[in-house]
């Protein structure tokens, strides 16, 4: 098997340019600090048969693809909640020790803290809306968001087409490996008659997600919210032909902002939704934003929150000087990126909210023909606005 350490190093967009999970096929693979053991309720026990088409390398609804014998590691794309060996944990404490060593000048990471949203204005000037592809994924991870209503396009379809996202951009069904019929998890967000349904998208950015929400749902009650702090990411939704202002407002606003955006009602929010968006603010900004999600959901309303795991393959591949502070980095192009851990996220949100789900994704993505290993790492949590303050 090739030496990952020493292979030849990546290209600087999948290095620095991955801010959703993303297919990596060059360069030193990973593996956390410290293993931490999967429960078991984040294993779910499948036959062969339930698992994933090679073609599409990821795995199919309510399935997963479970390493049980090392030989067999090459003999698809990617393993679902595979622990990294002694080997890759090793090479993590030495990535880790190296960026500790060389940091961010001191001199310069004011300048990356001051204006976070210019550094996004220009990743999205330069990109526009073709960097990531729509997050179709959302039907299956989080249904709370489409099983409100009947009145959807996907309403009958049992088996998600997933064939236009990226290969480790569609995540295991957590829901049922967690014991969770999909069913019970929309109970506290079904729409009544008449009544509007609002979503929230923090960190819209080019549209990604509102859009195949728009496309999937036909219900008029549906309105949704798309935010971002670069107003060039909400001019790029604003420009696209699927964008309907009768159906969504897309608008600039802070989430660490001290102040609501004001053409969204307090307690007005039935879903809110965080992808890969919590990482790009500074630690000092996180008990502002929780705050301010608390309070723009209805009571009973839920945050659903997918983000970096704390040692995952974007991680570890830094080079010196982009450590900013302890485990946030600042990639090629400015933009800031933090990498958490379970334990960190139930103290940020469990002061307001219960903790539905707080759980780790692990996937071993497999480069076959070069023989190597990439290991991701991935948090997702669905937090929920008590009904009551009692």
């Amino acid at each position: 098997m090739a030496n990952p350490c020493t292979s030849q190093a990546p290209s600087a967009q999948d290095v620095e340019g991955n801010r959703d999970p993303g297919v990596a096929t060059q360069g030193c693979m990973v593996g956390p600090l410290k293993k931490q053991a999967s429960s078991a309720a984040e294993i779910s026990q499948r036959t062969d048969s339930q698992i994933t088409n090679e073609a599409g390398g990821r795995s199919q609804p309510f399935g997963s693809r479970l390493l049980t014998s090392e030989q067999d590691v090459f003999e698809h794309n990617a393993w679902d909640h595979v622990e990294p060996d002694d080997e890759y944990v090793k090479y993590a404490e030495q990535q880790i020790r190296l960026h500790h060593e060389h940091p961010v000048p001191a001199e310069e990471r004011e300048l990356y803290n001051a204006t976070p949203a210019t550094f996004w204005d220009s990743f999205y000037t330069n990109n526009q809306n073709k960097f990531f592809k729509d997050r179709h994924w959302l039907r299956i991870e989080f249904a709370e968001l489409f099983e409100w209503t009947s009145d959807r396009k996907s309403a009958d379809k049992h088996i998600i087409d997933t064939s236009d996202t990226q290969l480790s951009e569609l995540p295991k069904d957590s829901a049922h490996q967690c014991g969770t019929k999909p069913q019970d998890l929309a109970a506290n967000t079904i729409a009544t008659k008449g009544s509007k349904f609002q979503i929230m998208e923090v960190g819209c950015g080019a549209g990604n997600a509102v859009f195949p929400l728009l496309e999937d749902i036909n219900d008029p009650r549906l309105f949704v919210y798309a935010c971002d702090y670069s107003s060039i990411a909400v001019d790029v939704v604003k420009a696209s032909k699927a964008y309907d202002q009768h159906r969504c407002a897309a608008f600039v606003w802070d989430l660490a902002s001290a102040e609501l955006p004001p053409n969204v009602a307090p307690e007005s929010i039935d879903i809110m939704l965080m992808v890969f968006v919590f990482s790009a603010l500074h630690p000092n900004q996180w008990k502002q934003a929780v705050a301010n999600a608390h309070r723009l959901l209805k009571p009973g309303g839920v945050l659903l929150f997918r983000d970096y795991g704390r040692n995952d393959l974007a991680q570890l591949r830094f080079k010196r000087s982009r450590l900013l502070e302890d485990n946030l980095y600042i990639r090629g192009d400015g933009t800031r990126v933090y990498f958490f851990t379970n334990e960190e996220l139930a103290e940020i949100f469990g002061s307001l909210f219960e903790i539905e789900q707080n759980a780790i994704d692990r996937r071993l993505i497999i480069n076959r023909k070069r023989e190597l290993k990439m290991y991701r790492v991935w948090l997702q949590a669905k937090f929920r606005k008590p009904i009551s303050s009692d």
